[in-house]
């Protein structure tokens, strides 16, 4: 049986055969019983399975790993790209995955052999514990340490990695995009994350009871369960109040806000794959083709912090757990550096 994830029980696993696949299903319910987000713990097995078809092509076993099959797994990554077909594996040549999904799935993996070391499954973790350096550095001790507090946030790279600032999108582009959709749903979305900032997975979580209409703020249950409050501008709540009104269906008792308008789930919350539906479509026909949903919430931040928002407030707005996060919206434009610099050229000069 070739390797699959499948959604099970609200989580989500492994399907397949093999010692990698039973090792992989019990560190993923550990992350389960731990209260990972589903997010999250979908994100890391799909990077587990891109090893586990790794180690099936080099027919290695989770404890025949050494340091060494680390890089030549990073070599494999740039010639293999998982195809749009279940298991299809296509070549496409050299750089098929950027560097931040090789250093993900990388950390992925530490985090498993970190796991099944502590549990007793396996003698020894082979992962390397990257740094800044070309060398190496004694390795953090502890059941998932590579995501422990403290930790320099670029520690575990494997690979370099260039440093951007958020991209966030034109008001023409979002302008456009804006026009293109046809129901108040989905603007309401869309204002959602350009005007509060809010994730695609806080969108579509987001519970009718937490849309305060009076006070125009919604509370959002963000990464690790932390909750925040965001005020919101009114023309979303305003498109908000006309899809409850008219297009909710009636009677509907989920508790989610967003929710599919059509079809045999007519009424249930929205999907992941559904809220990709809607951006994908909206991308072709609007031509706005670079508006995705994190690039609404990185235009938020960015306008926020131009506008002169402290990084405290920005990060509480934001939800983000690391302030370093929070400070690589706070750059200047070309032209507020040649004022700035005028300024002090005026100084200097009186």
């Amino acid at each position: 049986m070739e390797l699959a994830v499948i959604r099970c029980d609200g989580s989500h696993r492994l399907e397949g055969d093999g010692e990698f696949v039973g090792y992989a299903n019990r560190y993923l319910q550990h992350l389960w019983t731990r209260a990972f987000q589903p997010t999250t713990i979908r994100a890391y097995a799909y990077d587990l399975l891109n090893f586990g078809r790794f180690l099936t092509e080099r027919n290695l076993a989770v404890s025949d790993v050494q340091p060494a099959h680390l890089f030549d797994y990073l070599d494999w990554q740039l010639s293999h790209r998982a195809g749009a077909t279940r298991g299809h594996i296509v070549h496409i040549g050299a750089r098929a995955v950027a560097a931040s999904t090789m250093n993900r799935r990388i950390a992925a993996v530490r985090g498993f052999y970190s796991y099944a070391k502590t549990a007793g499954l396996i003698d020894n973790d082979p992962v390397p514990a990257g740094r800044r350096s070309s060398g190496f550095r004694a390795a953090r001790h502890g059941l998932l340490s590579h995501l422990g507090p403290g930790r320099h946030r670029h520690g575990g790279r494997l690979v370099r990695q260039p440093q951007r600032l958020p991209e966030s999108l034109d008001p023409d582009d979002v302008s456009a995009f804006l026009a293109d959709l046809r129901t108040y749903r989905d603007r309401s979305i869309v204002l959602l994350m350009l005007l509060g900032g809010l994730r695609s997975a806080e969108v579509r979580t987001l519970r009718l009871a937490d849309v305060d209409m009076a006070l125009s703020q919604v509370r959002v249950v963000g990464k690790g369960d932390k909750e925040r409050v965001v005020p919101v501008d009114d023309v979303f709540f305003r498109e908000c109040a006309a899809y409850l009104q008219r297009e909710r269906p009636k009677g509907c008792r989920t508790p989610e806000c967003f929710v599919v308008l059509r079809g045999p789930t007519t009424g249930r919350a929205m999907t992941e794959a559904g809220l990709r539906s809607i951006f994908r479509a909206h991308r072709l026909s609007s031509g706005a083709a670079r508006v995705r949903p994190h690039r609404l919430r990185h235009t938020y931040g960015t306008e926020l912090a131009a506008a002169g928002v402290d990084l405290l407030s920005l990060r509480e707005l934001m939800g983000h757990s690391s302030p370093e996060t929070t400070a690589s919206y706070v750059h200047l434009s070309a032209a507020s550096l040649a004022r700035e610099y005028a300024a002090a050229r005026k100084v200097i000069d009186q």
